[in-house]
C-alpha cells in the first residue's frame, strides 16, 4: 500500500509540534495543513480544531507529530509519539527531520486500540510512503481545472480534494506567530497575513455604492419601460445597436453592482471579466473623446462627411446612368431598364437634397453624438454603425427594392415550372402535388413564364449591383460590431491572471523528483500547470447579445440566389403580427 502525504513547503523548518490535515476520504492521503508548535495544551488543542472546522467545514484532525531536533530538546520524539493516545487515530505519522539533511524520516504507528477507518485506509501491512511536496498559497489561491468535463455522478479526483481541502483551510490560516494567544502554528501565513488597507477600504465602500447603483439602473429600466410600449422598445431595440448596447451594459451593470456575494468561481470570473472590460471600455471612451475635442477634430469631420456623402451619391448616379445604357456589352430590356433606372435616380437626388439640408447641422450633431463616448468605447462605435446605416439607408432601399422585385421573379418561374411538369404546390400539406391543368392555362403560363424569363436578366443586373453595395456596407458594419463583441466578451482579468499569476488559473500539475535519498521515503515537487490560453478564452468569454444571423455560409448563398433580404436578418419561421 502506497501512503501520500502532501506536505507544504513553509513547515521544511517548522518547530516541533503537531501536523494538522486531513485524511483523504477513500483514498489512502493526507494532507498536512499545518503545524502546532511545542508546547501546546492538548485540550486547548482540540477546542482550536473543533471551533476551526465548524468554521471551514472541513474535517480536521490531529494526524501524528513533526520532529526536528533542536539543543534542550532531547527526548521530544518519545514525548510526541505518546500523544497519539490522546488524539486518538487509525494511523498516528511521526515525521522528522535531521538538520543538513532534505530528506524525511517517517514512522507509522498503527493505533490498535482505534479501528481502522476505511476512509485512511487503514491496515496492518507495511506502507510504502512517498512525500509530495506543494506550495501553500498557490495550491490556495489556485483553481483546477478538469482536462475533461466530469459528471454530476463521477466522485472527485484525489488531487481535486487536495486543492479543495487547502481551499476551504481559510479559517486556519488566520491564526499566525504575532497572535497573543496559547497556540502557535507554522502554515503559508504564519509570518503575518497577507492584506490591503486599501482592498479593506474599498470593501467597506463598495457596498453602499453598489445599493445606490441598482437603485439607478433599476429607475433607469422602469423610466425606459414607461416611456416606450414594449412592443415598440422591443423592436427598437433590435434594430438600432445603441439600443442593444445600452441594454447590454444596463444587464452588466446589474450583474457587478449587484449586493450578493459571488457563490461560485464562475460567477466571481464573470463579475471580474465585466468589471475590467466595462473599465478598459470607459478608458478608451475616455481617450477618445479627449481626441475628438482637441484640435478642433469635430469640424474637420464635419467638413469630410458631407463631401463623401455627396461624393458617394454621384457615384451612385454615375454607376445607374452606366446601367441604363448598355452595361459590359450587355443587351438589356429597354422599357424596363429605363423604369428601373429613373426610379432609382429619383431616389438619388432626394438623398442629396436631404444630406444638403442637413449639412447646417452635422457638426452640431457630431458634437453631441461624441460625448456618447464617455459612457465607453462600445457606445460610440454603436452610434457609428447606426450613423452608417443612416447615411447608407438609400443604398438600403435599392437593395430591398432589386431583391423584393427578383425574388418576385424567381419565384414566379419556379411556380409556373412546376405548372409544366403538371405538379403544384400544396400549401396544407407543405410538398408539391400533381395537378392537371386545362389548356387555357397552360397558354397563359407560357406567356407569363416568357415574360418574366426575359425580363429576369434586367431585373438580376441590378439586384446583383445593389446586393454588392450593400454586403460592402454590411461588411463594413460587421467589423464594427466584431470590435464591440470584442470588447464585451474578452475575459481581460482572466487573460492578466493567466499572464500575470498563471497558478491561479490550474489545468493540473506535473511532479519532479526533490530528493531520493537511501532510507528515506521518495520526496516529490507538486508544480501547477498554468490553463492554456485558448482554454481561458473558451471558459471564460463573457456571453454577448450578437446580432449576426446563425445561417451557415450555404444557407446565406441560397438565400442570396433567391433574393431573400440578409439584413435586416429574418428567419422564415419568424411570425409578426
Amino acid at each position: 500500500m502506497v501512503l501520500k502525504i502532501f506536505f507544504p513547503t513553509c513547515c521544511n523548518t517548522a518547530d516541533s509540534g503537531l501536523l494538522i490535515g486531513r485524511w483523504i476520504p477513500g483514498q489512502d492521503s493526507a494532507v498536512v495543513l499545518a503545524v502546532i508548535h511545542y508546547p501546546f495544551i492538548p485540550g486547548q488543542v482540540k477546542k482550536y480544531l473543533s471551533e476551526t472546522q465548524n468554521q471551514s467545514q472541513v474535517d480536521l484532525a490531529v494526524l501524528g507529530s513533526w520532529s526536528l531536533p533542536k539543543d534542550g530538546q532531547e527526548g521530544m520524539d518519545s514525548f510526541l509519539k505518546d500523544l497519539s493516545t490522546i488524539f486518538p487515530n487509525s494511523r498516528w505519522l511521526q515525521l522528522s527531520r535531521e538538520i543538513g539533511k532534505r530528506g524525511f524520516a517517517c514512522q507509522v504507528v498503527h493505533n490498535r486500540i482505534t479501528p481502522p477507518d476505511p476512509a485512511q485506509g487503514g491496515t496492518d501491512k507495511k506502507d510504502q510512503i512517498i512525500f509530495i511536496h506543494y506550495d501553500q498559497r498557490k495550491v490556495m489561491l489556485s483553481q483546477l481545472h478538469p482536462i475533461h468535463e466530469e459528471s454530476p455522478g463521477e466522485e472527485s479526483s484525489e488531487l481535486r480534494a487536495v486543492f479543495h481541502t487547502v481551499a476551504q483551510s481559510g479559517p486556519l490560516f488566520l491564526l499566525d506567530r504575532y497572535d497573543e494567544g496559547p497556540l502557535k502554528l507554522t502554515h503559508w501565513q504564519s509570518e503575518g497575513r497577507e492584506a490591503s488597507i486599501v482592498v479593506e477600504l474599498s470593501k467597506q465602500a463598495s457596498v453602499p455604492l453598489c445599493i445606490v447603483l441598482t437603485w439607478l439602473v433599476s429607475l433607469w429600466q422602469s423610466k425606459c419601460f414607461r416611456s416606450y410600449s414594449p412592443g415598440l422598445f422591443f423592436r427598437t431595440s433590435v434594430k438600432m445597436s445603441t439600443c442593444v448596447q445600452t441594454a447590454y451594459r444596463t444587464n452588466h451593470f446589474q450583474t457587478v453592482f449587484s449586493t450578493k456575494k459571488a457563490t461560485s468561481h464562475m460567477e466571481f470570473m464573470r463579475k471580474a471579466n465585466i468589471f475590467v472590460s466595462f473599465l478598459v471600455d470607459m478608458s478608451l471612451g475616455l481617450l477618445l473623446v479627449s481626441w475628438l475635442y482637441r484640435e478642433n477634430h469635430i469640424s474637420q469631420l464635419a467638413n469630410t462627411l458631407v463631401p463623401v456623402a455627396d461624393h458617394v451619391a454621384k457615384e451612385l448616379q454615375e454607376l445607374l446612368e452606366w446601367l441604363m445604357g448598355a452595361p459590359a456589352g450587355l443587351k438589356m430590356n429597354r422599357a424596363l431598364d429605363q423604369v428601373l433606372g429613373r426610379f432609382f435616380l429619383y431616389h438619388i437626388h432626394l438623398w442629396i437634397s436631404y444630406i444638403r439640408l442637413m449639412s447646417p447641422f452635422i457638426e452640431m450633431i457630431l458634437w453631441y453624438v461624441g460625448l456618447s463616448a464617455c459612457l465607453g468605447l462600445t457606445f460610440a462605435l454603436s452610434v457609428l454603425s447606426d450613423i452608417v446605416a443612416l447615411l447608407t439607408f438609400h443604398i438600403y432601399c435599392f437593395y430591398v427594392y432589386g431583391a423584393r422585385l427578383y425574388c418576385l421573379k424567381v419565384y414566379g418561374l419556379s411556380s409556373l415550372w412546376r405548372l409544366f411538369c403538371g405538379k403544384k404546390w400544396n400549401v396544407l400539406r407543405q410538398r408539391v402535388d400533381s395537378c392537371s391543368y386545362d389548356l387555357d392555362q397552360l397558354f397563359i403560363g407560357t406567356l407569363l413564364f416568357t415574360i418574366l424569363l426575359f425580363l429576369l436578366p434586367t431585373t438580376a443586373l441590378y439586384y446583383l449591383v445593389f446586393t454588392l453595395l450593400r454586403l460592402v456596407v454590411v461588411m463594413f458594419q460587421g467589423v464594427i460590431h466584431l470590435a464591440i463583441d470584442l470588447i464585451n466578451s474578452f475575459p481581460l482579468f482572466a487573460m492578466g491572471l493567466r499572464l500575470c499569476r498563471s497558478y491561479r488559473l490550474a489545468e493540473g500539475v506535473k511532479f519532479r523528483v526533490l530528493c531520493e535519498e537511501p532510507g528515506t521515503p521518495l520526496h516529490l515537487m507538486m508544480e501547477i500547470n498554468p490553463l492554456k490560453c485558448s482554454s481561458v478564452l473558451q471558459r471564460y468569454r463573457t456571453p454577448t447579445y450578437s446580432c449576426y444571423p446563425r445561417d451557415s455560409w450555404v444557407d446565406l448563398c441560397k438565400k442570396l440566389f433567391m433574393g431573400e433580404l440578409i439584413y435586416p436578418w429574418k428567419h422564415k419561421t419568424t411570425k409578426t403580427d
